[in-house]
């Protein structure tokens, strides 16, 4: 069965950026499991899936565009220090979610000088160009309850197919 609209695809895959570091991989673990056309994975990857079959393996490049998108400079805000109650030592690096207009939204502290903290709203991976690295397990029809519900159901959540 190839990959299309309303399938349950399983694929095993190694994310690198630009330079080449692996910046995620499924290796060692169970492969990850999504349903296809519901906007569950980046959209860039999801197209580039579309029309493999079990066993294909493939070099997935994903632009920005169709990844984490570009670097949004409104997303990244200098806050006081003093934001931070209750956590002793802020640290660039740290994430935090923060309450916006818009509801919540996770940040990463970029840097800390003296009373000022530089966070960053947007995804970590925002602004690259990723390539993934992907080999298919698995595809098959999804149950109407998994497309129903937009998401692929694991063991134990009442799905017909297991």
């Amino acid at each position: 069965m190839q990959i299309a609209q309303n399938s349950v695809v399983a694929f095993h895959y190694t994310l690198t950026n630009e330079a080449g570091e692996v910046l995620d991989s499924s290796e060692g673990r169970e492969p990850l499991t999504y349903l296809h056309g519901t906007g569950n994975i980046i959209p860039g990857l999801e197209k580039q899936l579309e029309g493999a079959s079990p066993g294909e393996k493939l070099n997935v490049s994903v632009t920005p565009e169709e990844g984490y998108g570009e670097v949004q400079e409104q997303l990244m805000q200098e806050v006081p220090r003093d934001a931070f109650q209750g956590v002793e030592n802020v640290e660039p690096g740290m994430q935090f979610q923060a309450q916006t207009e818009g509801g919540p939204l996770m940040v990463t502290v970029k840097k800390v000088e003296g009373d000022t903290v530089l966070v960053d709203g947007n995804h970590p991976l925002a602004g690259q160009n990723l390539t993934f690295d992907v080999e298919i397990s698995d595809v098959r029809e999804a149950s109407a309850e998994e497309i129903e519900h937009g998401h692929v159901h694991g063991e134990g959540e009442g799905s017909a197919e297991q």
